[in-house]
């Protein structure tokens, strides 16, 4: 190992000696007092400097990037967190108001989130996370703290479809708060109508619409929504009256099912008496 060593530095004496004496020179030169070696230092020292800037350019570059990474991963992290908290916030202020239905509704109320929706169609639906282990039953009324959403049509186990207000197979009887005018609430594909209404019936715009007692499906007097749009049709008997839903249908996302079905006494008259 030695031998090879010696003949390694035999083999490069020149550089050897060139790298020894340079290193010397520097010693020398960096213990020198004389104000000749001390300006030599001065404009080595500027060469020096001058040569090394593109380098320092060039390292703060890549540090410029490697920071700017890190800063966009921080502001990701940062913009994830604060939509964590507004969607908290927002849920907080649903289940809040939701709290407050069973202080104002005289039945049992099972609650349910909303796992498959459809607001475009003729025959719009909800899925919800509940079914007959739940204790749901079909023609069970639907609601959260906006008010009406539809009626309970299918049940398995553990899931139940609803068809909501926005269905052309929904009816609910309604009234209106103010005048307590009856008709029948219903969507025709395109608007939700407040039919039945006689032209001499005092409804006005901003009215709100409930369900009225004459229902023996909904319970009384739940929200269904606010009158937007009355007109008179010539040649009719009857008002044209639009409703707005109270509910936002394409933002639920929770509800409540009302533990309340039909009465089969009721029923079986009201059948008996239409035949």
């Amino acid at each position: 190992m030695l031998q090879r060593l010696i003949d390694l530095l035999h083999a490069f004496r020149d550089l050897v000696v060139l790298g020894a004496c340079i290193v010397v020179s520097v010693l020398l030169l960096a213990a020198n007092d004389n104000p000749q070696v001390k300006r030599i230092r001065s404009v080595a020292a500027v060469l020096l400097g001058t040569v090394q800037e593109p380098f320092r350019s060039v390292t703060a570059y890549f540090d410029l990037r490697t920071q700017n990474d890190i800063l966009r991963r921080i502001n990701v992290e940062l913009s994830d967190e604060a939509t964590q908290l507004r969607e908290a916030r927002l849920e907080n202020a649903r289940l809040r108001r939701l709290l407050e239905l069973p202080h104002r509704i005289p039945y049992r109320l099972i609650a349910a989130e909303v796992v498959g929706k459809s607001v475009n169609l003729q025959r719009n639906t909800l899925v919800l996370n509940i079914g007959r282990l739940d204790g749901v039953e079909p023609l069970m009324p639907v609601i959260n703290d906006q008010g009406l959403v539809g009626v309970v049509t299918d049940v398995s186990d553990r899931y139940a479809v609803v068809n909501i207000l926005l269905n052309t197979e929904f009816r609910a009887t309604g009234k209106v708060q103010r005048t307590r005018v009856d008709g029948i609430v219903g969507w025709d594909g395109n608007v939700v109508t407040f039919r039945n209404v006689a032209r001499t019936m005092d409804v006005q715009v901003g009215d709100v619409v409930l369900t009225s007692e004459y229902s023996n499906t909904f319970p009384p007097d739940i929200r269904i929504g606010v009158v937007s749009l009355v007109e008179e049709r010539p040649g009719s008997l009857f008002k044209s009256v639009t409703l707005t839903p109270g509910v936002d249908f394409v933002r639920l996302e929770e509800v409540f099912v009302v533990d309340a079905q039909p009465a089969e006494e009721r029923t079986g008259l009201e059948r008996r008496g239409a035949r």
